[in-house]
């Protein structure tokens, strides 16, 4: 029988390896796969020119995104030619086709769920709860997104970690003293993202400069908010490149972040990468900011603002929690958690063989 370690494994996940796209969720993905060992061969999507380390990799095949027209496109992909493992799923179409036809076919598919926001059964999408429930491996990307899987949907989940890209964000040379400090907020413009929140502190504020990147649904509102409130000391930045969003982190003195439906945020770890402390909400107890050494955590909107002052009030302690957060980000090697994911992956296919060689399945399903 052929053993898993002397054939390539076959990777898909629905998710794009376009040099430009910084969602979260894609920047994963593309770290991780930058750096899998080339027996890995991964399939990706992509709208645009690829990531050009992904575009280097020998093992690598992208599946152009159209505007229409693209899980008819991939389906034969995964129906024909299963791969050995499906990592990521998402919320789209193609997520819902391939997991009817996973279990309609008994596709031999490992499906490998990756969790990156707090789940409660109430608030869960029909795909996260499948990807829950139907996942062969569950993974939080945090204790907490790990713990509301457990209590929601009574599925054990590991914990993964997001890492920091370094080529991007760092700590400055030096923090110079300015006259006028700068909060900045980096972030989806959402609802749960609270955008709103920021802009009325810069109206409290009016000493202070806010600098707020980021673009979606409630942008128009928030812009109409900052003029209605006479906000002159405020920046709309738009969306930025990881490139630019690490210079405005290093030039910026506190990381502002209200948001209230997370999972772990990787903007609170790259704002701590570059030595930036930060103000966010306890309700998703991100491990990125350790409250009161690199940044604080807080329980309520009276506590945001308190603590906001705080830091913009006392630059030592500024100082002394950009230090700690940069040095706590170290924690999180890119390098180190690939190492953990393809680990996963062998274990998963190493697994099904060990059934496949105890008969609990049959040998053509491999």
């Amino acid at each position: 029988m052929t053993s898993f370690e002397q054939r390539p494994i076959k990777v898909f996940t629905p998710s794009y390896a376009d040099d430009t796209n910084t969602n979260a969720q894609n920047l994963t993905v593309k770290e991780i796969v930058a750096r899998l060992p080339e027996d890995f061969h991964v399939t990706m999507l992509c709208e645009s020119d690829p990531d050009p380390r992904l575009k280097l990799r020998r093992h690598t095949r992208f599946f152009r995104w159209w505007a229409h027209g693209n899980t008819l496109r991939l389906l034969p992909h995964c129906l024909l030619r299963p791969p050995d493992i499906y990592f990521f799923p998402r919320i789209g179409p193609l997520d819902r086709m391939f997991f009817n036809l996973r279990n309609r076919f008994r596709l031999k598919s490992t499906l490998i769920s990756y969790v990156v926001t707090d789940v409660n059964i109430a608030r869960a999408t029909e795909m996260i709860a499948r990807s829950v429930q139907e996942g062969d491996i569950v993974f939080g990307n945090s204790k907490h997104v790990s713990d509301s899987i457990w209590h929601s949907f009574g599925v054990r989940a590991s914990t993964i970690y997001d890492g920091v890209d370094c080529r991007y964000f760092f700590p400055p040379e030096t923090r110079a003293g300015r006259k006028i400090s700068t909060v900045l907020y980096a972030g989806a413009f959402q609802p749960d993202k609270r955008v709103d929140f920021v802009i009325r502190e810069a109206a409290r504020l009016p000493h202070v400069n806010f600098r707020l990147a980021g673009k979606g649904v409630t942008e128009k509102s928030c812009h109409a908010l900052a003029l209605q409130l006479g906000c002159l000391n405020i920046k709309f930045l738009g969306h930025l490149s990881s490139r630019r969003l690490g210079e405005e982190m290093r030039e910026a003195d506190v990381f502002l972040f209200p948001s209230i439906v997370e999972g772990n945020p990787q903007v609170l770890l790259q704002a701590s990468a570059c030595g930036l402390p930060c103000v966010a909400m306890d309700c998703y107890h991100s491990e990125y900011v350790l409250d009161g050494r690199t940044g604080f955590q807080a329980r309520s909107d009276e506590e945001l603002s308190a603590r906001l002052d705080c830091l913009l009030a006392d630059a030592g302690l500024r100082h002394a929690f950009g230090a700690a957060a940069a040095a706590h980000a170290t924690r999180f090697d890119w390098d180190d958690i690939a190492r953990q994911w393809a680990e996963v992956f062998r274990d998963a296919i190493e697994e099904r063989f060990a059934r496949v060689r105890s008969g609990q399945l049959r040998h053509e399903a491999m």
